[in-house]
């Protein structure tokens, strides 16, 4: 269990500067689906940073989501930076979202991933299908 889930998060890790309960929660716990596509990928990192696996599975898109355990217990994930962002509103189907999120490893060595995610509505929800 990692530390977010055994203490109250004050701020949501996806860095809107919103409480984690009014912010990703609802979207971790089913109750709402995010509406854009940057909303998803701020609920996917911060499900990367509380180590909630079963959303970050539920959200991938079936034809690109890996067999193999999608969380790196070696790594802390430390913040999210949203570069760009091109399409995924609230009336499109598609669109991309630029990010870098850096992380801790175990080691205390750090990094960040760069990447451009491409995401699609799939039954009115958004999936994540992968880098662009």
């Amino acid at each position: 269990m990692s530390y977010w889930q055994t203490h109250q998060v004050v701020n949501c890790p996806c860095g809107f500067g919103e409480p984690y309960e009014s912010c990703c929660a609802r979207y971790h716990r089913g109750a709402a689906e995010p509406p854009t596509a940057e909303a998803l990928m701020r609920a996917r990192y911060t499900a990367f940073a509380l180590g909630d696996e079963r959303f970050l599975s539920d959200t991938w898109h079936d034809s690109t989501r890996p067999a193999a355990p999608l969380l790196d217990p070696t790594l802390s994930w430390t913040g999210l930076f949203i570069a760009d962002r091109a399409g995924g509103g609230l009336l499109e189907s598609d669109g991309t979202v630029e990010f870098t999120a850096r992380f801790r490893r175990a080691d205390g060595s750090s990094g960040q991933l760069r990447e451009t995610s491409r995401f699609v509505r799939v039954g009115g929800s958004w999936r994540y299908l992968g880098p662009a």
